[in-house]
């Protein structure tokens, strides 16, 4: 089983906010993501989504865009982004889900021998960051949902399984600087970490380790529209 990332589609089936205004690299990049997709994904693969799946407001709007995904091979994961304002009940969510979908919040999956967990997560991970009280709260407690995650995921866990992080947000700063999400990415002995959120930066790497743990940019336009291969569970 392989294991694959790709995040920020920003779909609008429903919503018409055509990505293509923010520059070229969204020229028919759907068409490329789903190509490659196609390509690469066998059906017993995963396919991670980490946030801003659709620009849709309310969740019987983003039903047509996650129809547009679920035909495509592989288990789809999906955690919540910041644009994602249909995700409001996890309840709900998963009563419409499709079969080989999956959404995470506060909580795990397992498949195979690998254990996904996840979180938004939130701005303010920069070293000097001064944030307003409401964003601080916000912050404060996706740190508290990362820990929940990451708890449900070690009781799931048995000999020799793997565990992946998503994210939305970057867990860390442009520096790399520890914050209190990398810490607990470190004190729960992570295997890889999943993010996504960054668009348009030209310096920023899209793979880097920091204290051993291997850490993914997916947001598509950064990686060029490419589905990123993670890892292969053997």
């Amino acid at each position: 089983m392989k294991i694959f990332a790709i995040s920020d589609l920003h779909l609008s089936i429903n919503n018409a906010k055509p990505m293509n205004i923010f520059g070229p690299v969204w020229e028919g990049y759907l068409d490329k993501i789903f190509s490659q997709w196609n390509e690469k994904v066998k059906q017993n693969d995963l396919v991670l989504l980490a946030g801003d799946l659709s620009w849709a407001m309310r969740l019987e709007e983003v039903v047509a865009d996650i129809n547009l995904l679920k035909d495509l091979p592989g288990k789809k994961v999906i955690i919540r982004g910041n644009h994602d304002y249909w995700w409001k009940s996890i309840s709900a969510l998963r009563a419409i889900l499709p079969e080989n979908f999956y959404a995470i919040q506060n909580d795990s999956i397992r498949f195979e021998n690998v254990v996904i967990a996840g979180t938004r997560g939130w701005k303010g991970v920069e070293k000097g960051i001064v944030l307003s009280p409401e964003d601080q709260k916000i912050f404060d407690r996706e740190v508290l949902r990362l820990d929940m995650t990451l708890s449900s995921a070690k009781k799931q866990m048995r000999e020799g399984d793997k565990l992946i992080c998503m994210m939305h947000y970057p867990p860390v700063g442009f520096f790399k600087d520890d914050s209190p999400f990398s810490e607990l990415i470190e004190k729960y002995k992570v295997d890889a970490v999943v993010y996504g959120h960054l668009h348009g930066y030209k310096n920023v790497p899209t793979f880097f380790v920091k204290n051993d743990i291997p850490y993914f940019l997916t947001s598509c336009d950064m990686v060029d529209n490419n589905i990123i291969e993670i890892m292969e569970i053997k």
